[in-house]
């Protein structure tokens, strides 16, 4: 075992702090009674099945604190500080009732000494008091589950920003003695924010920084650890016509959470996990340290965005999740009719050929200047971090005919352009577009900014849009 002064020092620090008079563990022996349980915890985004006893019962829970080396974006590692070596640590599921047993494990190879805090516990710290707990030790204590609601978990060992910063937090579901309303899915979604030394996007392993988290500046604000955590092959799923329960919590320790999933509605929001529904919201607050539990009907197919709608958080910083919806179009209740350019709004649009020169070129530098300089900015350079850059790009020049089926249809998902790693989301132009402008702008863009040349033509692109095919 590696313990240090240091880590005495802190123990010391954090058991005076919560009245403790020893660093001893405490007892097993504990309130409550009943039927014994082993809990059975799973990764996030994942969830325990839902309860079916009618009677409490003391549920044993076990939760190991692991220090552990990750990539919290595409080629950026980072020293994360966990419950069970993941962002967050496994959801927790009792009932009303019950007695909670809790086993917290320290690993041996662990720097630092931790504890826990559950905001179900009704005692001192939350349980805090009673398992700080140096490497190569294991803590136990039990608590009565008295009030149902969803409740967040977190280290409080001293300093506690830095340890809940690094990712030491997750969420215990105290369900009421009737149990909850039947939900076809559940997920688990839990947003922190993470402060690196480096920038946003810079490679390598980063330190943790001290400073940007006094100022409240973080890196990276993300959903359950990492930037694009729930996306793409990761993503939530559901069916159209399914009941999606989210359970949403904010580790923090900074930042509040503006929750919204971009294209539906909640029926219904457990306020700050309590025993308030709220209907038909569109956002809902998630204070630091809190929790919200958010139901929705899948009514029609697509990808639907999760986000902070603090929104720079989303597109800049990684908040940013997909649930992808499975099933036949629902056009009673979402329909595209149809799109087009407004009639005389531009001669161009209705050009047969494309130039590198002349009323195409004027054409493409204005579609460009008007809606792809937005993200990728004038110079075409893009912004570090965030939005690739079409000047100079090998990902462009690889493949020109790729970027008509990017424009028309989007994109999201992990891409490599000079040899720096992208993961944001490019909005479908296709209905915004026409053929032509799609042509223009393309060509405009590989003949300028220091690209190969060439040049696409309004067929070429009527052709992709006909197949509707996916970059």
């Amino acid at each position: 075992m590696r313990t240090s002064n240091a880590i005495i020092a802190c123990i010391a620090l954090t058991a005076a702090g919560f009245g403790v008079p020893s660093l001893a563990a405490p007892a097993a022996a504990a309130p409550g009674s009943g039927t014994r349980i082993e809990e059975t915890l799973v990764a996030p985004p994942n969830v325990p099945p839902p309860i079916h006893r009618d009677q409490p019962a003391r549920v044993v829970v076990h939760l190991e604190t692991r220090e552990v080396v990750k990539e919290i974006a595409d080629g950026v590692r980072y020293d994360f500080w966990t419950f069970n070596g993941s962002v967050p640590g496994p959801l927790i599921r009792v009932r009303e009732g019950d007695t909670v047993e809790l086993h917290l494990r320290n690993d041996p190879g662990s720097h630092m000494a931790h504890n826990i805090d559950l905001h179900a516990v009704m005692g001192p710290g939350g349980g805090a008091a009673a398992t700080v707990t140096p490497p190569g030790h294991e803590s136990v204590f039990a608590f009565k589950a008295m009030r149902a609601g969803l409740f967040v978990y977190h280290c409080a060992t001293a300093p506690v920003p830095m340890h809940i910063a690094n990712g030491m937090y997750g969420m215990i579901l105290v369900e009421p003695p009737q149990g909850l309303p039947k939900a076809d899915k559940e997920y688990y979604v839990m947003q922190g924010d993470f402060y690196t030394a480096g920038a946003y996007h810079e490679p390598g392993r980063q330190a943790f920084d001290m400073q940007k988290l006094l100022l409240e500046q973080p890196t990276y604000v993300l959903f359950n650890g990492r930037e694009g955590a729930l996306k793409g092959d990761t993503a939530l799923t559901s069916d159209v016509g399914d009941t999606v329960r989210l359970f949403v919590g904010d580790g923090g320790p900074n930042l509040a959470s503006s929750f919204h999933v971009i294209g539906q509605i909640f029926d219904d929001v457990t306020v700050e996990g309590g025993s308030l529904v709220n209907h038909n919201v569109q956002t809902t607050l998630i204070p630091a340290g809190g929790a919200a539990m958010v139901e929705i009907k899948t009514l029609v197919p697509g990808t639907f965005l999760l986000v902070d709608h603090s929104i720079t958080r989303a597109f800049m910083q990684g908040a940013l999740g997909e649930l992808k919806v499975a099933g036949a179009a629902q056009p009673a209740l979402y329909e595209k009719i149809s799109s087009g350019p407004i009639a005389g709004a531009t001669a161009a649009a209705s050009a047969p050929a494309v130039t590198a020169s002349g009323d195409a070129t004027a054409e493409g530098k204005r579609v460009f200047t008007q809606i792809c300089s937005a993200c990728h900015q004038g110079n075409a350079m893009g912004l570090p971090g965030a939005f690739p850059p079409l000047a100079m790009s090998d990902y462009l020049n690889a493949d020109p005919h790729r970027a008509i089926g990017i424009v028309l249809h989007g994109l999201s998902g992990k891409i490599t352009v000079n040899s720096t790693g992208y993961e944001n989301v490019m909005p479908a132009l296709g209905g915004q577009l026409s053929d032509t402008e799609i042509a223009n702008v393309l060509t405009y863009v590989l003949n300028n900014f220091n690209n190969q040349g060439g040049a696409i033509s309004t067929d070429q692109v009527k052709a992709v849009r006909a197949k509707g095919q996916q970059p």
